[in-house]
């Protein structure tokens, strides 16, 4: 087998934690069951994600087998996500069936239709120093994924190579469909082409997220999800995306600037819905101003006042409007999720 040098390996590890700036996080709509896509986290939230595949065995027993992977992470700043996964039943490594996989993904902003992603990892179970380069590309509701890794000691031996492909098709603001194939160059007797195909649910008025898959892979971890068996798995991955200012702090004043009061005198004044929260939560404006609230998030959210408007729901990508035109002080929540909150400030005189 090919060795690679374990400069190389480190060298991704290192580019991981480089200095990042603002991407777009993922739910599991934009990647597929083996490929993460280049997927970060946002800074205010904590990430669970429970991968959990199923093998039924033959018969007399007919024994139902699971492999589930935990995945724990966070966005320090924004584009770069830290983490772990913890999987059992893991066969990465002989006779070593609990993996735990250390990593850091860094993501620079998009260049156009392009999102390229670094991550860099240490898999405990194979004692190897791991390294993924993905590259993503969106074309209208087709999105295309590469992805090559280098592993220092690939599955507990020596290095390894592997490289692969997938694509992601919406359907619509909460569907998709997803597959991928991925291959080690030297792969041996017993290891097939890795492969996967899933339906992807973003669950609606919700920050979770819902894959329904079938593969031959074994692991979450980047090992675990490059090299294939002879048997199809089914099962499902769900993610839990914990806002941390819904329960710390309060809703719609958390980090980025949410609670910040910004006084703005020009005509249109634009609020950005992302991450849970509005952000600036609380603004001034002149009397005639328009506020345009722009939901960046994954969900729909509103912009509801009791008192003086209610937007409805602002899908992914949306907006909306209201133009105030008497002086006051107005609160205002989002309706399917009240700990967001913000207000708006009238001055009158139209300064």
């Amino acid at each position: 087998m090919k060795v690679i040098p374990r400069s190389i390996s480190t060298l991704l590890v290192a580019v991981a934690f480089l200095t990042p700036v603002p991407t777009r996080a993922q739910s599991v709509t934009d990647r597929t069951p083996n490929l993460s896509g280049g997927w970060v986290g946002t800074p205010g939230t904590v990430y669970f994600n429970f991968l959990h595949r199923f093998e039924h065995g033959a018969a007399p027993t007919r024994k139902i087998s699971n492999f589930p992977t935990f995945l724990f992470g966070v966005a320090p700043v924004s584009g770069v996500l830290i983490g772990a996964q913890y999987a059992t039943n893991s066969d990465v490594v002989a006779s070593y069936p609990n993996e735990w996989e250390l990593f850091g993904r860094w993501a620079p902003r998009e260049m156009g239709a392009a999102q390229l992603a670094l991550t860099g990892g240490w898999n405990h179970a194979a004692e190897s120093v791991d390294g993924e380069a993905s590259l993503r590309l969106r074309l209208a509701r087709l999105s295309l994924l590469g992805v090559a890794r280098a592993f220092s000691q690939g599955f507990g031996g020596d290095g390894r190579l592997a490289f692969g492909g997938g694509a992601a098709l919406s359907l619509g603001n909460n569907l998709a469909l997803a597959g991928d194939v991925t291959t080690l160059t030297d792969r041996a007797t017993g290891e097939e082409v890795a492969w996967g195909g899933a339906l992807q649910i973003r669950i609606p008025n919700t920050p979770h997220s819902l894959s329904l898959q079938a593969t031959n892979t074994n692991t979450g971890t980047m090992q675990g999800s490059s090299r294939g068996g002879d048997k199809t798995r089914w099962g499902f991955e769900f993610t839990i995306p914990l806002t941390l200012s819904r329960y710390f702090g309060g809703g719609g004043s958390g980090g980025g600037g949410g609670g910040t009061t910004v006084v703005n005198n020009a005509d249109t004044v634009v609020v950005t819905i992302r991450d849970f929260e509005f952000s600036p939560a609380n603004i001034t404006i002149r009397q005639g101003a328009t506020v345009v609230w722009v939901n960046q998030g994954q969900i729909a959210h509103t912009a509801t006042s009791a008192s003086a408007w209610d937007t409805g729901l602002i899908q992914p990508g949306a907006r909306a409007s209201h133009t105030f035109t008497s002086a006051g002080q107005f609160s205002y929540l989002c309706t399917p999720h009240p700990f967001m909150t913000g207000t708006v400030t009238v001055s009158g005189g139209g300064q």
